[in-house]
């Protein structure tokens, strides 16, 4: 459901860009600016990625199947990359182009129907950019996140071309279409490899620290007494799926059923605090005598040592693969 709400979005998204391109394009064929026509290359490329993020949304709602077992979600840090690198080209290409422009200053013709255009397709992209992040990291997706903060970025381009019209509408000093042009290129530019940066990260199964870390603190808040440890800690990103792993460690003589009853609760835990987008897969392992020092449970009738003290679950010992134990 929240995938093809996602679908559906991104296509209102795509739409939006051919008709921003339509309305800049206009606004450059009347004033002849170059920072306008730079603006409207990069609603070009808004076009393309907006295509290419339709399509990947498509992808990584698709379910599971023999060739793709965790699913088609990681189609989503591609899109990313790609929305990135063609941002970063297109900023590249902006400078190049005012550069050009320094060496033969064109006259600027209407200027005043140009702020007008101009101005208001940066509201429509800013609102259309903030809605995108904001669903993007409701529903965990990076596509959408990716498209929102290009869209937020081109508004912030954009103002600051409106900016430049207007200082060149009072001064007549043209040169300040291409220094303007040049400055907001570089903002384009540090936007494009920030998303690409990202998306690699994604790809690469880069840790996110920040998410895994409310995981173990969420666990350790609602520690039970056979959870006597938890270690081997993973959490990987596909799409919108969390997946994560660990071990377990239970009392040694709990039955299947039984240990199987401490994992579904870890499990229940998780999904009631992230959503359902989280997959789990739990190890169990039986204590070991050191463990003793550091159980908890009270009425352990096999206890071999009295308890000292009991570890608590941090990042740093639940990351690692070792069962927890005192020095």
């Amino acid at each position: 459901m929240i995938a093809q709400q996602n679908i559906q979005f991104q296509k209102r998204i795509a739409i939006a860009g051919v008709v921003l391109l339509c309305i800049k394009m206009w606004a450059w064929y009347l004033t002849h600016s170059l920072s306008i026509l730079t603006d409207a290359m990069e609603s070009i490329v808004n076009v393309i990625t907006g295509f290419v993020g339709l399509y990947s949304l498509y992808l990584s709602a698709l379910p599971r199947d023999k060739n793709h077992p965790y699913g088609h979600g990681k189609v989503e840090f591609v899109s990313a990359a790609i929305e990135g690198t063609l941002i970063s080209i297109t900023g590249f290409i902006i400078i190049y182009e005012a550069i050009q422009g320094f060496s033969s200053a064109r006259a600027i013709h209407e200027i005043d129907h140009g702020i007008v255009l101009v101005s208001i397709t940066a509201l429509i992209n800013y609102f259309l950019g903030y809605y995108a992040v904001q669903r993007g990291k409701r529903t965990s997706s990076a596509s959408l996140v990716a498209t929102g903060k290009h869209l937020q970025t081109d508004t912030y381009t954009t103002l600051g071309i409106v900016l430049g019209l207007v200082l060149i509408y009072f001064t007549d000093l043209l040169w300040l279409d291409g220094v303007m042009a040049i400055l907001f290129a570089g903002i384009i530019i540090f936007t494009g490899l920030r998303i690409v940066r990202s998306s690699l990260a994604g790809i690469m199964d880069e840790s996110d620290t920040e998410q895994l870390n409310k995981v173990v603190e969420l666990l350790q808040e609602k520690r039970k007494e056979n959870w006597i440890d938890m270690h081997n800690l993973r959490l990987i990103k596909f799409g919108r799926t969390l997946h994560l792993d660990c071990h377990l460690t239970v009392p040694w003589y709990l039955n299947v059923n039984e240990a199987h009853q401490e994992v579904d609760s870890v499990e229940v835990l998780v999904r009631d605090n992230f959503g359902e987008s989280v997959e789990m897969f739990i190890h169990t392992d039986g204590c070991l005598d050191f463990s003793c020092k550091v159980c908890t449970k009270s009425d352990c009738k096999v206890r071999k040592f009295d308890f000292v003290k009991r570890i608590d679950w941090t990042l740093e010992n639940a990351y690692t693969n070792n069962k927890h134990k005192l020095e």
